[in-house]
């Protein structure tokens, strides 16, 4: 199958953006059969705000709570409400102690 160029308004700020051959033939390799709506800079602002990252909306960040690692002692935070009774780790030491998958 052969691709051409084409021109796509944006859904979101309504500019005309190229859908190149190298982009079509991409999506394909991917497995995708829809067309993006957003130009590039539309698709990188929505990324930058949240969107993809786990079903979380418009803006919405991760909640995150503070806690001392049970390992070096750091601060740091983590995404759940650390609960009496269990070790919470800083990214490094949760490395360390983690169960290999």
């Amino acid at each position: 199958m052969s691709f051409e160029d084409k021109s796509i308004q944006c859904s979101d700020c309504g500019a005309t953006f190229t859908f190149t051959v190298e982009e079509q033939e991409f999506f394909q390799s991917k497995g995708y059969t829809n067309e993006p709506k957003r130009c590039p800079s539309c698709r990188q602002a929505r990324k930058s705000e949240g969107y993809g990252n786990g079903g979380y909306s418009r803006g919405a960040r991760r909640q995150m709570f503070p806690a001392v690692c049970a390992e070096c002692g750091k601060d740091t935070e983590v995404p759940f409400e650390p609960r009496d009774g269990r070790p919470v780790y800083c990214s490094d030491c949760y490395r360390k102690v983690r169960p290999s998958r």
